[in-house]
Parts: C-alpha cells; sequence; structure tokens
C-alpha cells in the first residue's frame, strides 16, 4: 500500500505542478479497496480541482497498472471535521475560530491571528468567575498540538 500511496502522490504532485493556488493534503489507500485523496487551495478547491487531478490521477493508475485489484478512487477537500494538518491549511484559516487538543489533554478554543512554523496563535476568552471574559492572546506550540479544528459557528 506504501507503493500505491508514493505513486498516487508524485501523480498529484505532478498536476499541481499546474495549479499553483491547490495543494496536497493526504493520500490513504485504505483496506477496502479506497484510494482517497484530499487536496486544499489557498482559497478553497472547487469542484474543476477535484474533476482535473481525479482524470488524471485515474487514467495513470490505469494506464501503469499500479493497483491490481478492485478499488474506488475518491478525490474531495477535507470536510469541516478534518483536522489541519499542514502549514499551509492554518495560514489560510487566519482569522477564523479554531479548537485545539493539546498534548497534556485540555482544550482551547479562539479566533486564529497568526500561523508560523513554530506556532499558533491565538486569541482566547478567558471567563473568570464573577468577572466579564477577557480576551488573552495565547502562543502555542505546534509540538503540544494534537489536533487543530476550524470550528464554525450558527449565531
Amino acid at each position: 500500500m506504501a507503493n500505491i500511496e508514493k505513486r498516487v502522490t508524485e501523480l498529484v504532485e505532478e498536476k499541481l505542478a499546474e495549479m499553483p493556488e491547490i495543494f496536497l493534503v493526504s493520500v490513504r489507500m485504505q483496506p477496502n479497496g479506497k484510494l482517497i485523496i484530499l487536496i486544499d487551495g489557498d482559497n478553497g478547491a472547487g469542484i474543476d480541482a477535484v474533476a482535473q487531478i481525479s482524470r488524471f490521477v485515474g487514467h495513470f493508475l490505469e494506464e501503469e497498472n499500479v493497483i491490481d485489484h478492485a478499488y474506488t478512487l475518491e478525490v474531495s477537500s477535507p470536510g469541516i471535521d478534518t483536522p489541519l494538518t499542514l502549514h499551509r491549511q492554518y495560514v489560510k484559516n487566519v482569522g477564523r475560530t479554531v479548537g485545539l487538543k493539546m498534548a497534556d489533554g485540555t482544550k482551547k478554543e479562539g479566533q486564529l491571528i497568526a500561523a508560523d512554523e513554530n506556532a499558533l496563535t491565538i486569541i482566547e476568552k478567558i471567563k473568570v468567575k464573577g468577572k466579564k471574559a477577557e480576551e488573552v492572546e495565547t502562543v502555542v506550540p505546534l509540538d503540544q498540538i494534537t489536533e487543530t479544528k476550524v470550528l464554525i459557528s450558527f449565531k
């Protein structure tokens, strides 16, 4: 399976060379035969990008007979429930509210205001009993975060 994922990654990156605003998030070959390619873009990944990558990868997988068993090719952008994993995804989501799961088991929530290679900066609302919530700027090292998700508010 690692060889399939490696070859598919190469194919996707080859096609993405023509699409600099789109980037690869992940490639996973599941045991049930589903090949999942997740792409994203600095301004989102539209149906056109998904279709181009799907056609390109599908064509070469068939031509090269990379997968010798029945499989399903699924190309999409990460859903809202998919954690952020790449620096480029963090940068894209600056200004949005994120939920962080920390390595020590705690959780943080706040507006993402900056992201660099080593840390995220969020503005969290800290509630102190009997007082109005304060907004506090917090720098969180990436190595202390186990998961980051964009939170959607329906207010």
